[in-house]
């Protein structure tokens, strides 16, 4: 079960990488940030959720996702949703499931440093997969302070392209891109955003052979994992009107990113997990440090990378290539020390033979009560209410203000 786009994107390529012979069923839990159907299809692409004749991932209501659990019984139920949503689906609506499914979940992208929040929300979990080293001892040390939750497992980056630097395939596109990937919740201030499209813009202006990309994670009326209030495409039309930057030097586009870094001379971000999908490509790269490097920028895992650079790098079209030491301790690990697979199928058989002992959440407090009930409201929002638009948004907004 996902709940948004980044989420279920995650959660289609984590499931690819189960063996022929497992059954999976992948589905979106109807809530406020459900992707759109043109997200769906972006993020499942090239996963066997897309393959002809497969069905698109189906979006349900917490009362369908239920009546599914009771009536196909599975092994295991992989939440990758949002924290809130994890634990509300764990302590109430999949709640008292017999024979009980083993319940995994995880986060889909860069989880360094690893938070006490990100721990509490997904503490009911049997099972919390990550994706480097450095993760798994961060989260290990928070479950031995914080207690509850259950094992900790090591997965690869499932959307990671392993790419041989050194061959070029003979129909491949030239690579005559430069990509900026966007990132919803940093940098926060309108005026920094617009400092990087005038940097990309300044690139488009100098380099007449490159196509300066903005990849939308989505678009202005589209939902995503976090709220986005300056949104890139809309702030450009604004320098646009003002002047200050001509039309056609930069383009904006959505779709699959792997699409977009096979064309790609260039990358840069502020903290985007496609950033990873680009050292895996070859790409060269830029992450931005003008705007600060810590954990609020969700940059702080790229130091020592020898990726950092500045809005002029980007601007002069300078690009870095990454420390082979940084690479092994963050998400480039060799695959054979991946063991949450091994960890899946054991606790698996636990859970079938009655003998797995349910993961102790730490939100059991009256303190959390309220909180879990608003979560709850988010997967029961009515069908009505999730159509995309403006005023749909305000709706819901209505809505759960008035549920508390």
């Amino acid at each position: 079960m996902a709940d948004s786009d980044s989420y279920l994107k995650w959660a289609a390529c984590l499931l690819d990488g189960l063996p022929p012979g497992d059954e999976e069923r992948l589905a979106v839990i109807r809530t406020p940030i459900a992707p759109s159907s043109e997200q769906i299809a972006a993020a499942v692409a090239g996963t066997r959720a897309a393959t002809p004749g497969a069905e698109p991932p189906e979006v349900l209501s917490a009362r369908r996702l239920r009546r599914l659990a009771e009536r196909f019984q599975p092994d295991a139920i992989l939440l990758a949703c949002t924290g809130p949503v994890v634990d509300v689906l764990a302590a109430e609506i999949l709640d008292g499931l017999r024979p009980r499914p083993l319940l995994v979940s995880g986060l889909p992208g860069i989880s360094v440093p690893a938070t006490e929040k990100a721990w509490r929300f997904r503490s009911g979990c049997d099972l919390f997969v990550v994706h480097s080293t450095r993760e798994v001892a961060e989260f290990s040390a928070l479950r031995d302070e914080l207690g509850g939750g259950g094992q900790v497992g090591l997965a690869r980056l499932p959307f990671l392209v392993h790419a041989d630097a050194g061959t070029a395939l003979p129909d491949a596109p030239p690579r005559d891109r430069v990509v900026f990937a966007t990132q919803a919740k940093v940098p926060r201030r309108r005026e920094e955003r617009e400092m990087i499209l005038l940097a990309l813009a300044e690139l488009g202006e100098r380099r007449h052979d490159l196509d300066v990309v903005v990849k939308l994670r989505a678009r202005d009326t589209e939902r995503q994992t976090h709220n986005e209030r300056y949104h890139y495409e809309r702030l450009w039309m604004d320098l646009s009107a003002e002047g200050r930057v001509r039309g056609g030097s930069v383009r904006f586009a959505v779709g699959p990113m792997h699409e977009h870094l096979s064309r790609s001379t260039g990358f840069v971000t502020v903290s985007s997990t496609a950033a990873l999908e680009a050292i895996a490509g070859s790409v060269p790269l830029l992450v931005l440090e003008d705007f600060g490097v810590s954990a609020e920028m969700i940059n702080m895992v790229f130091e020592g990378s020898g990726c950092l650079g500045t809005l002029e790098d980007l601007a002069k079209g300078v690009f870095r290539t990454p420390d082979q030491e940084w690479c092994e301790a963050n998400y480039f690990h060799d695959e054979s020390g991946a063991d949450w697979q091994i960890r899946l199928r054991e606790l698996a058989g636990e859970a079938r033979a009655g003998s797995l002992a349910p993961a102790r959440s730490l939100l059991r407090g009256p303190q959390d009560l309220a909180a879990r009930r608003r979560a709850r409201m988010r997967v029961e929002v009515p069908p009505a209410m999730l159509r995309v638009g403006y005023r749909a948004k305000r709706r819901v907004r209505r809505y759960l203000k008035a549920i508390g």
